[in-house]
């Protein structure tokens, strides 16, 4: 079974699977992802980090939200090894219930065009297409999708 629960964005396991997200998506896009992502914002008491743990206590994934308005929230950092089916379920369904907790109503998240298995994953999660936001807009190379909580 997998676990998900807050945790701390500069522990050990933190760093490891965030390497492993950005050299992921280095090798799908050519570009880590990084620049979209400032631990500062991790900061605010509306924005939350979380690890995915196996039931060894691995860490095998991580996920995150933050404020963008009052109630909508980003969904940013999501990341499973897959290792074990159902990572990516249990941390945004995890994310999902946190982010209502907090009072947001609506999540967004961009992921790239290419990266054709993130995409299938959000549609099959109901999330929608929407127009590129902030810092995605006029790049077509970004998908943006919402769901509304």
């Amino acid at each position: 079974m997998i676990t998900v629960a807050p945790a701390q964005l500069t522990s050990s396991a933190s760093r490891m699977l965030l390497d492993k997200l950005s050299a992921e998506l280095h090798a799908i896009t050519g570009d880590s992802g990084g620049s979209h992502f400032s631990p500062d914002a991790m900061d605010h008491p509306g924005a939350l980090w979380v690890l995915a743990r196996n039931p060894l206590g691995d860490a095998v994934g991580c996920g995150a939200i933050r404020p963008l308005r009052d109630d909508i929230a980003e969904l940013k950092r999501m990341f499973s090894d897959r290792s074990a089916p159902g990572i990516g379920h249990a941390l945004l369904t995890f994310l999902e219930t946190s982010a209502k907790r907090l009072g947001y109503r609506t999540l967004w998240l961009e992921t790239r065009r290419v990266n054709h298995k993130a995409v299938q994953f959000y549609l099959q999660h109901g999330y929608v297409r929407i127009e590129n936001y902030g810092p995605y807009v006029n790049r077509p190379e970004a998908l943006c999708f919402a769901k509304v909580l």
